[in-house]
């Protein structure tokens, strides 16, 4: 993504509570708070225009993270709607997005909205409430500056507390399973963890805890003592098609991030591990000695 200067404005001076954001040079502005803050919220003058909104929140059953992605000729009505739909008591957190100039069309938004569901159904990070994307067909011109106009959202949504529509993925050039004695480049500290001498995986500290690598390696069965809600995670992951079973061996089938390097090491190892000496580099030296260097 390109550098982007974002100008966040607390509405009620609370960092969580109903604040709106921009980016220079952007004709979008965003708006979002808390649930509690709804009735605020709606009375946003900005919100009786076109736009495309969020509802995020956590699954009471799985303690997943959902999200739900609409689109509306007024926000602000639309939303009301959706306060009075009693299957929607998930929804915590709302993100809407709008433009500055009036030039978001009823065929801009439902392009923007079947965008981001998609994404959303593509990280796999985030149960999406949408059933399907509807979407639109523009021109050729208005579909580039609608993808710069997504572009500029996925920018702002992790500030706004939405985290699960970013890519996980670091780098173009990971590591080479196949060839091991490859070198990795020093300056990304690409880590690699181990299992017995016969399985790898690779992957690297990122901002949101620690990326594993499409390709790495985990064991097929983790043992009797390892905890059941890693049991669970790791079953989840199975059926996302995250992880698939390859000769004996579990493959990340995509970069998938992780909340620590322990979390990710768990995964791999099929066991209770601590990540900061799990992880290490081709030259032996773990991820507690490299956080520990100048």
């Amino acid at each position: 993504m390109q550098p982007a200067t974002i100008k966040l404005f607390l509405v009620k001076g609370s960092p969580t509570g109903l604040r709106t954001a921009e980016i220079s040079n952007w004709t979008g502005k965003a708006i979002a708070g808390p649930r509690s803050d709804l009735d605020d919220f709606l009375s946003r003058p900005e919100l009786k225009s076109p736009g495309v909104y969020l509802l995020s929140g956590i699954d009471a059953d799985s303690n997943e993270p959902v999200i739900y992605i609409g689109e509306a000729e007024d926000v602000s009505s639309r939303l009301k709607q959706h306060a009075k739909n009693e299957d929607k008591d998930y929804w915590v957190h709302t993100s809407a997005f709008v433009s500055k100039d009036d030039n978001l069309t009823k065929a801009h938004i439902r392009y923007i909205e079947g965008k981001l569901i998609q994404q959303a159904y593509n990280s796999k990070r985030v149960v999406v409430m949408n059933s399907a994307s509807s979407g639109s067909s523009l021109p050729e011109a208005d579909r580039a500056e609608m993808d710069v106009y997504i572009e500029r959202m996925l920018q702002l949504l992790p500030v706004l507390g939405i985290h699960h529509l970013t890519s996980t993925s670091l780098s173009p050039e990971k590591p080479n399973l196949l060839n091991p004695d490859k070198p990795s480049d020093a300056s990304n500290q690409i880590l690699l963890c181990k299992v017995k001498g016969k399985l790898t995986a690779t992957g690297k500290r990122s901002e949101g805890g620690f990326t594993i690598f499409q390709g790495s390696q985990a064991v097929e069965q983790a043992v009797d003592s390892c905890p059941e809600r890693i049991i669970k995670f790791r079953s989840k992951l199975i059926e996302k098609g995250i992880l698939t079973l390859d000769d004996g061996c579990y493959i990340f089938t995509e970069d998938y991030e992780f909340t620590s390097p322990s979390a990710a090491a768990v995964i791999i190892r099929g066991r209770s591990t601590n990540g900061l000496t799990a992880w290490r580099t081709d030259d032996n030296r773990t991820l507690k000695d490299l956080e520990r260097e100048p």
